[in-house]
């Protein structure tokens, strides 16, 4: 095996989209990798100063929804261009957005999944940003993309991951197996 140091590649990465609303109640997104479960109904996502970091600590509600193959030109644009800069981001992706129902934030309705969370606590905040710990407050889920059993189904998706390596974009794939079920071969 070739030994390549320390790196931030925990594969595979997420890609999200983290949406808040400014002082003037315009919505803002930003795309965000380094993030995931900290709990049963908790994530913790590690942000840097942007707009986003701002908007935040006006208010701690926000949602996350998930980049798929469809909106990645538009979850990359909204990653490498800030709201800072750029006052009409969200117009140019395209994105039809409505007002989350349960927390004070804006959901992209062009995303097949989409967490409604608050946060609940702040770590190791500095002016190069800090890590949030937020309860998920409610989950939403394109009808399109459910299951027989009325669940979400991953594979309908269409969902992308970030490849942290090459800096590239990948489309999860099929599903190979069954959790908690699969390993019973072995006992």
């Amino acid at each position: 095996m070739k030994d390549f140091g320390s790196k931030p590649w925990l594969l595979p990465q997420p890609v999200l989209i983290i949406g808040t609303y400014d002082e003037n109640g315009t919505p803002n997104a930003m795309n965000a990798a380094w993030a995931g479960q900290w709990d049963m109904k908790e994530i913790m996502i590690s942000m840097g100063s942007h707009a986003t970091t701002k908007n935040l600590d006006r208010c701690n509600d926000f949602t996350v929804a998930f980049a798929t193959e469809k909106t990645l030109t538009a979850s990359d644009y909204v990653g490498i261009v800030s709201a800072n800069n750029e006052p009409n981001k969200i117009e140019k992706t395209g994105w039809t957005v409505e007002k989350a129902k349960n927390v004070d934030a804006p959901v992209f309705t062009d995303f097949p999944m989409t967490l409604e969370c608050r946060i609940k606590q702040k770590i190791d905040e500095s002016e190069s940003g800090y890590y949030i710990v937020a309860e998920i407050v409610n989950i939403l889920v394109d009808e399109n993309c459910l299951a027989e059993d009325g669940k979400p189904d991953v594979e309908k998706m269409q969902l992308i991951t970030y490849d942290p390596v090459h800096h590239g974009y990948i489309t999860l794939g099929k599903r190979v197996g069954n959790a908690f079920a699969d390993g019973k071969l072995l006992k």
